[in-house]
């Protein structure tokens, strides 16, 4: 994966458009289409703007290593924020409906997903 596909791969994590995700670097839609299509090298002072602005992995983003973001109490709060404050109604709809879930819903639902797991555990030893 290059690091305009990364880039792709970051803004759709966080439910943003090229417009917004743009606007919090500082630069234009257009600029980062052409990141996202490898039509322009990122630089430097972009990669360190994306990685502070949005909690994502420096490693990760210069060669695909790791996990996308950094992990934290803080910093899963923040991305949730702006994943409340962005454009895509799938994500939010689903920490809506999370938070409306009573504390049996949401021991169903983790017992469903460990089976789940399993399931896929299973598969991947046959």
């Amino acid at each position: 994966m290059t690091q305009g596909e990364r880039i792709r791969e970051v803004r759709s994590a966080l439910g943003l458009t090229l417009e917004k995700f743009g606007d919090r670097l500082g630069v234009t839609k257009v600029a980062i289409s052409n990141i996202e299509k490898g039509n322009r090298n990122l630089t430097e002072q972009m990669t360190k703007a994306i990685c502070r602005e949005f909690n994502v992995d420096y490693i990760w983003l210069t060669t695909g290593d790791g996990e996308m973001f950094i992990d934290s109490d803080d910093d899963f709060i923040e991305r949730i924020d702006r994943i409340m404050a962005g454009e895509d109604d799938v994500r939010k709809n689903l920490f809506k409906f999370m938070l409306e879930l009573s504390d049996d819903d949401i021991a169903a639902l983790d017992h469903l997903l460990q089976k789940a797991i399993q399931f896929l555990q299973d598969k991947e030893k046959d």
